[in-house]
């Protein structure tokens, strides 16, 4: 799934602090919406908003069971976000090795 994540959309997922406060909620332990919803002092409307576009980052995934849709943190948003950083931290470390040798 960590191939198809857009990865503009994973950086404007974590660009927003209600999202990143979300993921850290949800770090913890997963939980329903309307326990997510209690601190973060936003409608369960909006926490669904939110939580639309972390599940379609693969950062969360929610199921519903019953009436209560429980959260949890999601892997595959995190797993492209790390190949995206080791990608680019690669690149750049080659890039300073090459400067550096030219300094000497």
């Amino acid at each position: 799934m960590s191939e198809s994540i857009n990865i503009d959309r994973l950086f404007h997922a974590l660009g927003d602090p209600t999202r990143r406060a979300i993921l850290d909620r949800l770090r913890e332990r997963p939980l329903s919406v309307s326990r997510l919803a209690e601190p973060l002092g936003i409608t369960l409307t909006a926490v669904m908003q939110h939580l639309q576009i972390l599940e379609e980052c693969g950062l969360a995934h929610t199921e519903k069971v019953g009436r209560v849709r429980t959260c949890r943190i999601g892997t595959a948003g995190f797993d492209a976000l790390e190949k995206w950083v080791k990608e680019h931290r690669t690149a750049w470390d080659q890039q300073l090795d090459r400067l550096g040798e030219l300094l000497e």
